[in-house]
C-alpha cells in the first residue's frame, strides 16, 4: 500500500511540474505574440499613414490599390491589410487629407482617393518631421542587426 501512495504522490508532482512547465511555455508564446504586434504596430500606426498619403500622391487608387501597391514597393515584405487601410482612408478624410469619390455613384462599388492640396502639405510636413527619425532607426537597425547577427558568424 505505501508504494502505491508513493508512486500516486510521484504522479501527482510530475503532473504539476508538467503543469508549471505549460504555464510557462504558454506565457511565454503571449510575450513573443504581443512583442510580434508592437513591431506591427510600428508599421501600422507609425509608417502607414504617412505611406498611404505618399502612395496617393502616386495617382489616385481605391483601398485595395493601396494595399497592393505597398506590397509591391516593399517586394511583399510588407503588405497591409485592406482591414486597416480602409478605415485610415476614412480618418484621413475626416481629416481633409484625402478625398473619396465613388468609381459609379449609383452602384458605389469602389471608392478611389487622391490627395487633397492639404493632403499634400501634410505629407511633406510629416516628411520633413519624419526623416530624422527613420534614419536614426535605420542606423539602431543596423546596429542591433551587426551586434545579434554578424557578430555571432565571426565568433
Amino acid at each position: 500500500m505505501d508504494n502505491f501512495v508513493f508512486q500516486n504522490e510521484d504522479l501527482k508532482a510530475e503532473e504539476k511540474r508538467l503543469y508549471e512547465e505549460y504555464k510557462k511555455k504558454l506565457a511565454e508564446l503571449k510575450k513573443v505574440q504581443k512583442e510580434k504586434e508592437a513591431v506591427g504596430q510600428v508599421f501600422t500606426k507609425g509608417l502607414l499613414p504617412i505611406y498611404v498619403l505618399y502612395i496617393l500622391s502616386l495617382g489616385p487608387k481605391n483601398g485595395n490599390d493601396i494595399a497592393h501597391k505597398i506590397g509591391d514597393r516593399t517586394n511583399g515584405l510588407w503588405v497591409p491589410s485592406t482591414g486597416g487601410i480602409y478605415p485610415l482612408l476614412k480618418k484621413l478624410e475626416k481629416q481633409g487629407l484625402v478625398v473619396g469619390q465613388w468609381d459609379d455613384p449609383e452602384k458605389k462599388f469602389q471608392k478611389i482617393y487622391q490627395l487633397t492640396p492639404k493632403g499634400v502639405e501634410e505629407l511633406d510636413n510629416k516628411k520633413n518631421l519624419l526623416k530624422t527619425k527613420i534614419e536614426e532607426a535605420l542606423e539602431v537597425f543596423k546596429i542591433i542587426y551587426k551586434d545579434l547577427y554578424v557578430d555571432e558568424e565571426v565568433l
